[in-house]
């Protein structure tokens, strides 16, 4: 239906998401007659309270992330790192049950099919900018991205 296609200035999306960042906001919607933009960012929580017992010595219970590895800042600055072009979904693999299109340790070459992003109800290619071997996977399946997020890292 490339008639009821409405294009968004890719700039004014990275000021939105920017925004979200700021605010600590989790969503924006704007709606303008037929056009509507929404920027959604996933909101990561990870806490750990320990009620101290009274005359015990304090216990200080550890963080367990289960999924990818936590992104950290540096991530993005990483020479082997490939980030979001757009703001999506993220899927690890080209349909429900079947195998990942990569994993840790797995070697790729430049132009192979990373990942997919859905974005606007389309699935789009992220391929491998170089090759190399991929070391991190740095999302999950179904996990809401941002425009620049860390992704994969190859080394």
């Amino acid at each position: 239906m490339m008639g009821n296609f409405i294009e968004f200035d890719a700039a004014a999306i990275r000021e939105l998401a920017q925004i979200l960042r700021e605010t600590d906001l989790t969503e924006i919607e704007l709606v303008d007659g037929e056009a509507r933009l929404r920027v959604v960012r996933q909101a990561l929580v990870a806490a750990s309270v320990v009620a101290p017992v009274a005359g015990a010595a304090p216990v200080v219970a550890p963080v367990v992330a289960a999924g990818p590895a936590p992104v950290v800042a540096a991530d993005a600055d990483h020479p082997g790192a490939v980030v979001s072009p757009m703001v999506g979904v993220v899927y690890l693999a080209p349909e429900p049950g079947a195998a990942q299109f990569v994993t840790v340790g797995a070697k790729v070459s430049q132009g192979q099919t990373l990942l997919l992003i859905e974005a606007m109800k389309t699935f789009n290619q992220i391929k491998a900018p170089r090759a190399g071997t991929v070391t991190r996977i740095l999302v999950e399946s179904g996990m809401p991205v941002e425009y620049g997020e860390p992704l994969i890292i190859i080394e």
